[in-house]
Order: structure tokens, then sequence, then C-alpha cells
């Protein structure tokens, strides 16, 4: 099948089920998930909320008419930072049989330019620290790991 370069687009209702699944295949920790179930009201809503505010994208990456990727970007404004904007990317997953040819550079290239459009003057990511292949494909793309991440989980 002729490769050809991924389209970007905002995600819609229909594309859910794909996002987790991609998501959950791409985890450092897929055990941490409860057991999907699609009827749960909690996908649509979050997805609702996620759609109606401008300043959080979830995204797909389609290549051939099939989702190939992943991710979401956040634009966070800061008071100390003049109220210019960060972009955060989150949950950057390429699905499994398309590791490897480029994609995930193409999604990261894409959304640091979308982020260069809502004048962020920085754009951050985490990585599970179990994902050292991750940390060197970010550092290939010239992110630095300047500071050190904490999370309290619920």
């Amino acid at each position: 099948m002729l490769m050809t370069n991924p389209i970007f687009r905002d995600a819609t209702q229909n594309d859910i089920a794909t996002i987790l699944d991609i998501c959950r295949s791409g985890a450092a920790s897929p055990d941490r998930y409860p057991p999907l179930d699609l009827t749960d009201p909690a996908y649509l809503s979050t997805f609702n909320l996620i759609d109606a505010d401008p300043n959080h994208r979830l995204i797909v990456a389609e290549q051939n008419g099939e989702i190939i990727g992943t991710l979401q970007i956040s634009f966070i404004p800061g008071l100390p930072d003049q109220g210019r904007f960060r972009g955060m990317l989150e949950n950057i997953h390429v699905r499994t049989d398309q590791r490897g040819n480029g994609i995930g550079k193409k999604m990261v290239s894409w959304a640091v330019e979308e982020c260069r459009k809502k004048n962020c003057w920085l754009v951050q990511l985490t990585s599970n620290k179990a994902r050292t292949e991750a940390h060197r494909f970010y550092g290939a793309l010239g992110f630095e790991a300047t500071h050190e991440g904490f999370k309290l989980v619920f």
C-alpha cells in the first residue's frame, strides 16, 4: 500500500473507540485502565468537554482512510508568562503497526506548528519514565528533559 502523508484533523465522536484502542496499546502501564466499556457515558461526556473548549484539541492522524495516531493539545495561558500560552501535548500515541515509519515525528511536528499558530512561547509534554524509546524520540525532535514531573493519582 502506498504511504501518503497523514491528514490531521480534530476527532469526532465516531473516533472515540479507535482513540481509546490506540492509547491503551501504547500505554506504559495498560493495566492501570479499567476494562473498556464504550457504553460508559463518561467517554462521550469527556469528549464533549474537550470538543467544546477552544483551548483543547483532540487530534487524530489519518492515512489511507485509517486512524493511525492520536494526540491531545492543550493551550494553557500563564499569568507569569505575560498571558502567553504554553502548548501541552498529551496522549501522543501511534498505532502499534505504524510505529517506526515517521508518523510520530510528523504528528509532533504538526502539533508544534499548531502551538506556534496559537502564539505559544513553549511546548511541553510528559512521558512515562518507563518509555525510554519515547524519551530518545522526543530528544531527537529537540525536546529537553528540563524538569522532574510529579503526579498524585486518586
